[in-house]
């Protein structure tokens, strides 16, 4: 029987000592698994909602999703819930839910390639959802195939760890001579012994459960490789360490990542096996060969058909998102690589050594209880005005030299042509205006006036002419109009419509209206 100093204690009721330390072990193990967010997930009232929208949003292959489809998605989601009378929904719009999930580690938001701020959900989250599908399935009894299954990985397991070399060989005749004996029965002839509707359910059952635990386990690689970046970026901010330091402590942990941990060598062996296009050729014909079995129809809803078809494509995608992630951390450090200037750093080391001088001096002139009030931020300097462009050598080139054209290659050009592009002739204008007023031409608009004139008098800026000497004179013009039918210098024809004029009567006095000097 152990002392009492050895951390023991007596049971009187069951005769038996217990292991205090060994039981306060196995209770710190137990809270810390219950402290996972897969288990706070899993344990609070409102599990089977959110366990049901995720399902519902993400799917089993927890593409992202924007992060404004995804608040609609929620709300849309929870008012259904709540119509078929579910109490505990959570409460909230979209937007603050999905913040509440991301404060519980079970969404995450990123960036995806173009841009955009997308949800995914966290590895507990999915690991959750894969806890809850497989509790949904019929659950698999004791049978010949898992006990089979079992003992077949234990011999390979054996057969590629014995450190025994006599060993390893001994367990490669074997199952040599046994896949011999097998074949050497089936090309004879011998009967083939069809598997049992049990046998195939155990081996669905045991398939999908691993291909539903692929997610998760790409997922919790891509975040490790996020919390390196941060982690990263973080120790850059910092600058308490030198950046070599810095880099090679990453290019360790990542080598770690992929070598050390459970999930990156599975990361490392769904690479190797992407990149074999043999092994890919050969899981896709066991699959299908599999899903074409006679008993697969009444073993596997279109769900799970869906699910194995899609195997390829899940091995994909998470190392598609694992890729990503792996080159946004190398992203970071070529950044910081490439923007990182020392002369920058440099200048603030003598600035703050400067500030170090200036404060001993102080220090050094003052008493202990000596205060001198310096502002949290410098003042703002104001600038009336910043240069927005600086000199440029090339805007004093000078310009070209003006080639004099030769006078002999001028076309000719006539004073009749000239005049006829002029302005209008107001002094012909005057004179032909001054008979009307006169008395001498019986006209009563100034459109008939202008009517009146010869062709060349009635181009259109003729019209202008008429119209400003109409205002000098004080005439008002009525809303009816009337047509100006105008000749250009060419020939053509234009007409316009303009308000109509009446001229003044001349037995009205038309001579004290005088027109006034241009």
């Amino acid at each position: 029987m152990l002392t009492p100093d050895q951390g023991t204690s007596w049971s009187s009721d069951t005769g038996r000592t217990v292991e205090m330390s060994e039981i306060a072990g196995e209770l710190a193990r137990v809270r810390s698994a219950f402290a996972q967010p897969t288990l706070t997930l899993l344990h609070q009232r409102q599990a089977p909602v959110v366990i049901t929208i995720f399902r519902a949003a993400f799917g089993r292959n927890n593409k992202p999703i924007a992060t404004a489809r995804l608040h609609t998605q929620v709300e849309e989601h929870l008012a259904q819930i709540r119509l078929a009378g579910e109490t505990e929904v959570p409460n909230g719009t979209g937007r603050e839910i999905c913040h509440r999930w991301m404060r519980g580690q079970w969404l995450v938001r990123s960036l995806d390639e173009s841009g955009r701020e997308v949800y995914s959900l966290t590895s507990h989250a999915q690991q959750a959802l894969e806890l809850v599908k497989n509790l949904a399935r019929d659950r698999a009894t004791l049978s010949e195939h898992r006990i089979a299954t079992i003992l077949g990985t234990i011999r390979r397991f054996n057969a590629e760890a014995n450190p025994d070399r006599t060993a390893r060989v001994t367990i490669l005749n074997t199952e040599i001579a046994r896949l011999q004996a097998e074949r050497d029965r089936l090309v004879e002839g011998a009967e083939i012994v069809s598997a049992t509707e049990d046998f195939m359910l155990e081996g669905f059952t045991e398939l999908l459960s691993l291909i539903s635990a692929l997610p998760s386990d790409f997922a919790r690689v891509e975040e490790r490789f996020a919390t390196i970046r941060a982690e990263i970026l973080a120790a850059f901010r910092a600058e308490d360490r030198p950046a070599g330091e810095v880099i090679d402590d990453y290019l360790a942990r990542a080598d770690a990542l992929m070598t050390a941990t459970h999930e990156g060598r599975a990361f490392e062996g769904a690479f190797a096996l992407l990149r074999d296009d043999a092994l890919v050729t050969q899981l896709r014909e066991d699959l299908t060969a599999l899903l074409e079995h006679p008993l697969s129809d009444a073993i596997l809803g279109e769900a799970d058909r869906a699910e194995l078809r899609g195997t390829v494509r899940l091995v994909r995608d998470g190392l598609d998102r694992v890729l990503a992630q792996r080159s946004r951390v190398t992203a970071t450090l070529k950044e910081y690589i490439v923007s990182h200037d020392d002369v920058r750093d440099r200048e603030l080391e003598q600035t703050l050594r400067q500030v170090e001088s200036e404060l001993m001096t102080w220090m050094a002139t003052t008493g202990p209880r000596a205060t001198h009030d310096v502002p949290l931020l410098p003042a703002r300097t104001t600038v009336d005005h910043l240069r927005e462009r600086f000199h440029d050598p090339a805007d004093d080139v000078l310009p070209d030299r003006i080639t004099v054209a030769d006078p002999d290659a001028a076309p000719a050009v006539s004073l009749a042509s000239l005049m006829a592009q002029g302005g209008p002739r107001l002094t012909s204008l005057r004179e032909r205006l001054e008979q009307v007023l006169g008395d001498l031409l019986p006209v009563a608009t100034l459109g008939e006036l202008f009517e009146g004139l010869e062709p060349s008098m009635r181009r259109p800026v003729e019209i202008f002419g008429l119209l400003h000497l109409a205002a000098d004179r004080g005439w008002e013009a009525e809303e009816a109009l009337e047509s100006y039918s105008a000749v250009r210098h060419d020939g053509s024809r234009r007409t316009f419509a303009l308000p109509r004029m009446p001229l003044p009567d001349p037995d009205l006095g038309h001579d004290n209206q005088q027109e006034t000097p241009a």
